[in-house]
């Protein structure tokens, strides 16, 4: 079986973001980029995927800075091959153009399983999976929590709102939008991460045809605007007692 996970790396959130000088996104200059969440888990189903049935697994991704640890990362969890598709895309790309490139490459190499992250922290929008798989022209299934394949059939767990599950059979190939694994992503440790960049090498692909007229376009973002701070009250207990009723009074919670 031949699995293929598409990784995205996303801003970090726990860096202060700044927004560039047309407002229109974040700036990039100092940004740190990490692994989208989702995708981590993608591959971890991936790799759980290949212990159960054997065969392999190839993590794609598009030429972001930094992006060459990333994939020797995945090198170094268990995944086979790792292939960054060039471009320039320092500035991100948008849903819609990253399925089209990603589809573009898959298409040209064996597929029997398209798993990626359902969301990334850039636009939470969970069109990832579904876009992929309509220009790949194969079934779909998002927001997945369990997967098991026998043959060509993938019997898959899907959650909806409120906690509700569903189990879905697809025919495979297809592509499957993950928020979870049966376990929480493998760690893999520096020193076998590097051995990987000594080991092993990402293939470069050149996209024949990534460009799509389509999406949504961010006209102006701006940061969110802080609100009243916290009132410290001061005092002894009868001071601050007759404090609070005064607060309650004026917001006339209390009479």
């Amino acid at each position: 079986m031949d699995i293929v996970v598409c990784m995205k790396q996303v801003p970090d959130l726990v860096e202060e973001l700044e927004l560039n000088d047309e407002g229109t996104g974040l700036n990039r200059d100092y940004l740190k980029l990490v692994v989208n969440e989702f995708d981590d888990w993608a591959l971890e189903q991936a790799l759980l995927l290949k212990e159960q049935n054997g065969g392999t697994v190839t993590c794609l991704a598009l030429d972001t800075p930094e992006v060459d640890t990333t994939l020797f990362t995945c090198l170094a969890k268990g995944a086979d091959k790792a292939i960054k598709i060039e471009g320039d895309f320092v500035g991100g790309a948008t849903s819609h153009q990253a399925a089209k490139l990603f589809a573009e490459t898959i298409k040209t190499m064996p597929h029997d399983l398209i798993l990626t992250g359902v969301q990334s922290v850039e636009d939470l929008d969970g069109q990832n999976a579904v876009l992929l798989a309509t220009y790949l022209g194969i079934p779909h299934v998002s927001v997945v929590t369990g997967v098991a394949v026998n043959g060509k059939v993938a019997t898959v767990r899907k959650e909806y709102a409120g906690g509700m599950l569903a189990e879905f059979e697809v025919d495979l190939p297809a592509v499957l939008g993950i928020q979870a694994a049966p376990q929480a992503p493998r760690y893999a440790p520096i020193s076998k991460v590097r051995a990987m960049m000594k080991e092993k090498k990402i293939n470069q692909v050149t996209p024949t045809d990534g460009q799509v007229d389509a999406g949504v376009r961010i006209r102006r973002l701006f940061k969110p605007e802080s609100g009243r701070h916290a009132e410290m009250i001061e005092g002894d207990a009868n001071a601050v007692a007759e404090r609070v009723v005064g607060i309650l009074k004026e917001k006339a919670l209390v009479k």
